[in-house]
């Protein structure tokens, strides 16, 4: 297996690399457009179906506190500690992330209010794939919590004892042994069990993402998220380090993709040879690398930059602070040799689920800020009304609404008169 070495200059390879225009799977759409049908219309006799049919359920669907605290006691000391860890890192940046409310004079007698109140009740999903995801768990649930949400619910086809930790060290209230699209509808749509939930958040496979697209109209989503990326700016990195986070990244998913951009072609080369030393004999990390690693070799470290930010992706990593000034498209940017990316999946306290697939270009990483809804109080006094009222019937005349114009107008004249009286 050789990794790819590009060239800047070739362009079509380059732009190449930087399309992630999602590709649609219409065979998995159409699957899961009737299993969230058929939960949404059947409820939990569909939901039970499908969860004994594709997530091997054989016992109840629902995870008592007493289970998961038997669950937890299995766990060992050292990893109990470290999701400990994690979770108070991750409430300590939560903490810095909720809104608060705010207020404002506009003009003499108008107030503005911006009022900001937790959702009622989220629904996190665990992904339950080849490995189990503890993290994943903290990071939807922990930021939820700090926000206020009354009634955290998480999914997890399988879930083994550090997950139940996981969900008992996060306050999560409820949770239950289900995945996939089966899941994602019984989250947007409620059944008998599984209690309809305001928003839904948390990474997936392919059947999770377009289930989640599928409900967004119905339920709120974070974002839809592709396969994992990281992207590596450096041009005097350490290469067996560079080669250990692309490889890291990669061992993920075998549709990750891991990539190095760099104007220092002996340091390209450099990683490439110890990228083949560290790999594993076989995973996911070689066919990932095999199919979407890239070590690209520009004329320039402003190029590499340039490339970097027409591509938005994931993870970022950079050898120093004067070129993370410069990435402003990305959904979490690591800075420094030290400054491994795993660390962010665990420790960091910054939330590892990410925008991919260039949707940094608008927005970061899941955040307690997606748990809140912001809305705003306005107040017009009779001073206000006179300071601002003649403006608001100008524009509203200007554009042909009249009914609008007349609506202030009206009040105008009532203060007017009483003024006169």
């Amino acid at each position: 297996m050789m990794l790819r070495v590009i060239e800047s200059c070739n362009r079509a390879d380059v732009d190449a690399l930087v399309d992630r225009r999602v590709r649609r799977d219409s065979a998995v759409e159409r699957r899961v457009a009737r299993i969230v049908a058929e939960v949404r219309d059947r409820g939990d006799a569909a939901l039970l179906a499908y969860a004994r049919s594709l997530d091997d359920l054989a016992g109840p669907i629902e995870i008592g506190r007493a289970e998961m605290r038997r669950a937890a006691r299995r766990v060992p000391k050292d990893v109990r500690d470290a999701v400990s860890v994690a979770a108070r890192a991750i409430r300590t940046v939560a903490d810095k992330q909720v809104p608060r409310g705010w207020k404002v004079s506009t003009a003499p007698g108008v107030s503005i209010e911006g009022r900001v109140a937790p959702l009622e009740r989220v629904g996190c999903y665990v992904p339950g794939g080849r490995y189990p995801l503890p993290s994943s768990l903290l990071m939807t649930s922990i930021p939820a919590r700090v926000a206020g949400v009354r009634d955290i619910v998480a999914v997890c086809p399988r879930p083994d004892p550090v997950v139940m930790f996981a969900a008992l060290e996060a306050g999560v209230d409820r949770m239950f042994r289900i995945g996939g699209a089966h899941a994602i509808a019984a989250l947007a749509y409620g059944t008998p069990t599984v209690p309809r939930v305001d928003k839904i958040v948390g990474p997936g496979n392919a059947y999770v993402a377009a289930a989640k697209a599928l409900v967004s109209s119905d339920c709120a989503i974070d974002f839809t998220a592709g396969p994992s990326e990281i992207v590596i700016l450096s041009a005097k990195g350490n290469p067996a380090w560079i080669a250990a986070d692309l490889i890291a990244q990669a061992e993920h998913d075998p549709d990750a993709r891991a990539i190095l951009l760099t104007p220092s072609r002996r340091l390209a080369d450099t990683v490439c040879e110890s990228c083949l030393r560290q790999l594993p004999a076989d995973g996911p990390a070689r066919i990932a690398l095999k199919r979407n690693g890239a070590l690209v070799v520009t004329r320039t470290l402003a190029e590499a930059i340039a490339i970097c930010e027409r591509m938005a992706p994931e993870h970022v990593v950079c050898d120093d602070d004067a070129v993370a000034a410069r990435v402003r498209s990305a959904g979490s940017v690591f800075v420094g040799p030290l400054t491994g990316q795993a660390l962010g999946d665990y420790v960091t306290g910054s939330n590892h689920v990410l925008p991919t697939n260039g949707s940094a270009r608008a927005r970061g990483g899941l955040s307690a800020a997606d748990f809140v809804r912001v809305w705003t109080v306005q107040r017009v006094t009779s001073r206000g009304l006179r300071t601002i009222g003649p403006a608001a019937m100008a524009l509203a005349t200007a554009e042909g609404l009249a009914g609008h114009a007349a609506s202030i107008s009206l009040r105008l004249e009532s203060i007017r008169s009483q003024r006169t009286t």
